[in-house]
């Protein structure tokens, strides 16, 4: 990409779409470990979320912070997703990797 295109939102947000998966839980035990695992609550969209932190939107990911919307994974999450075998919406955003539960009734 280009520097100006790096900063074009909606290939931004093309791009991250394209990046994001479900994953299993146990896959990213690892990377819990190093505290470099952010969840994200179901009422925020994963991609919007992901967008500002790409973007370096330091006055919205703290207002996410400030209302508990993101938080890094507590081991007490990473281990109720491990006891369930959980299937998780990922997207990585190095150094982070932001994970969302699925909402109830997709896929």
């Amino acid at each position: 990409m280009s520097e100006e295109s790096e900063k074009d939102p909606e290939l931004i947000r093309l791009k991250l779409n394209h990046d994001t998966a479900k994953i299993n839980w146990g896959v990213l035990h690892e990377h819990q470990q190093q505290e470099s695992v952010i969840a994200v609550s179901t009422d925020l969209d994963l991609i919007d979320v992901a967008c500002e932190f790409t973007l370096d939107n330091h006055a919205q990911v703290q207002e996410w912070l400030e209302q508990e919307k993101i938080n890094k994974v507590s081991d007490e999450q990473a281990q109720q997703w491990k006891a369930d075998d959980r299937q998780l919406w990922a997207v990585v955003v190095a150094p982070w990797i932001l994970v969302q539960e699925k909402k109830p009734g997709t896929n």
